[in-house]
Order: structure tokens, then sequence, then C-alpha cells
């Protein structure tokens, strides 16, 4: 690329971006971090459980599954 292309490419950025306005934060978002971590987790639905009992289920009974598994992980 030559100097005007350059050029022409710097001005098609500097329109197609515009600079942030306000990019300080207007509060600290810390606390409201720290308030959502000691809501209560969200509960795991009971299929959720179910699946798992399948699973370790179809493992107990074919073992040999685990290291193919394993392997597509």
């Amino acid at each position: 690329m030559n100097e005007r292309e350059n050029a022409d490419v710097k001005k098609l950025l500097k329109d197609a971006l515009n600079p942030a306005r306000d990019a300080e934060l207007r509060r600290d978002l810390w606390p409201a971090m720290l308030q959502r971590l000691d809501e209560r987790p969200i509960p795991v639905p009971w299929w959720d459980w179910a699946l798992l009992a399948c699973a370790i289920a179809l493992f107990c009974i074919f073992p040999g599954t685990i290291p193919a598994l394993l392997y597509h992980l």
C-alpha cells in the first residue's frame, strides 16, 4: 500500500469508529458483583440429575464407553 491508500484507510476507519464518550464508569461495579455472588444459586432441574444418573449407570454397565468418551473429549 502506498501513502495515499494508507491515508484513505485511516480516514475510513476514523469515520467508521466513533470516539468513545463517557468511558469512565458511573459507579463501582464490585459491590454489585459481590451481591450477585451472595444470592441464592439457581436450582438444578430434576432432569439434569436424571441424565447424570443414566450416564453413571451406563458407565457402570458398559465401562468400555469411558475411554471412548474421553477420546472424543
